[in-house]
């Protein structure tokens, strides 16, 4: 690697895919050093471009801040591209946004900076919010936020309930008396659990998560955008896998095959729950919920501290005695796109107090 005479405030701007993968290894451990999420590490970012962004109109702009010895001290991903206004409009409003985000719904957008490099992260971004659009949406708390430039507006703030990963402290006695109860019940229909740890995700298990997911929307007459099309992601997500890191199942096998699967990542200490699958002959047995429990403890026995539900305030997420933190998402920088996005995002939230009034007033 090269090295360098000293330190500089001003980025390496990285473009070319080579060199981003021969960033990865240092990348991932600065990830894993600072904090970042799962979201926030090259395993997410670089497979997302690959198999999602890449499809789409953009480029990747990686800033890398380097040390005396040339090993990065901050790593920023972001992507030039345009945020569409409406899915059948075309074209969309030019802006810098998080690398990774959009498609495939990455929370917990962050970037991994070492302390002493905060200044040297926020100034760049005061300064590319001069020159550009900056839509920066489901930003970490601790990784995230301290980069927002000066005048940017809050757009959104989600909720995206946590809990320790403990099956000892899930919701209140009774609610882990009924999923002891409920527990029992699977197992006499021949119903039997089975963590899959990172890296034993292949195309099979993915197939099987996909099929029972789409049994369960139908079930419910919900649309889903998780499907076959997002498959090549998510094993390339498994192609980077090692111990301790990226996806993971519990899988509940049933007597003629498997009848429920919970996916998720596994980084650092914390679980993050993606997405599930389940057949939907099982909800009198509450399997959604046993599968839910019985990846606590999976994730618990893997070394696991939190169990992290995503966005969503589903009340299911709060009998297991979940509580919120929240993703912020803000947009910054001036000219006529920032004009056009505070538009979308006006709009969106007029449709969405209407949505709750019109709740309210069927009650």
């Amino acid at each position: 690697m090269k090295v360098v005479e000293a330190a500089s405030a001003l980025p390496e701007l990285v473009r070319d895919p080579v060199a981003l993968e021969k960033l990865v290894p240092a990348w991932r451990e600065l990830a894993a050093a600072t904090g970042v999420a799962y979201f926030g590490t090259p395993d997410w970012v670089l497979s997302w471009w690959e198999h999602i962004g890449a499809n789409g109109p953009g480029s990747p702009l990686v800033a890398v801040w380097r040390g005396a010895s040339g090993e990065p001290e901050a790593v920023v991903p972001l992507l030039r591209t345009r945020q569409a206004l409406h899915p059948r409009l075309p074209g969309g409003a030019r802006c810098l946004t998080f690398l990774g985000s959009g498609a495939a719904a990455a929370d917990h957008c962050g970037f991994a900076v070492e302390p002493r490099r905060a200044d040297d992260v926020r100034a760049w971004f005061a300064a590319a919010a001069r020159r550009h659009t900056l839509w920066l949406p489901n930003l970490d708390t601790a990784t995230g936020m301290s980069y927002i430039p000066p005048g940017a507006r809050l757009v959104e703030r989600t909720a995206c309930p946590t809990m320790p990963a403990d099956p000892d402290r899930i919701g209140s006695a009774r609610f882990r008396k009924d999923l002891r109860h409920y527990g029992r019940r699977l197992a006499a229909e021949g119903v039997r659990f089975r963590f899959a740890a990172p890296g034993a995700v292949d195309d099979k298990l993915f197939d099987v998560l996909l099929a029972l997911h789409g049994q369960r929307q139908t079930a419910i007459g919900r649309a889903t955008t998780f499907d076959v099309s997002r498959k090549p992601f998510h094993m390339a997500l498994s192609g980077r896998a090692a111990p301790g890191r990226g996806p993971c199942a519990m899988v509940a096998e049933g007597p003629d095959g498997p009848v429920g699967v919970l996916y998720g990542f596994l980084w650092g200490d914390t679980f993050s729950y993606y997405q599930t699958g389940w057949d939907p002959s099982f909800a009198r047995l509450s399997l959604g919920t046993v599968l839910v429990a019985e990846t606590v403890a999976a994730v618990h026995a893997e070394g696991a501290a939190v169990f992290d539900f995503l966005r969503g305030a589903e009340e299911y997420k709060y009998r297991f005695g979940a509580v919120d933190r929240h993703d912020t998402t803000w947009l910054a920088g001036r000219g006529l796109s920032r004009l056009v996005l505070e538009g979308r995002s006006a709009a969106k939230s007029r449709q969405s107090r209407r949505a709750a009034d019109r709740i309210v007033s069927e009650r």
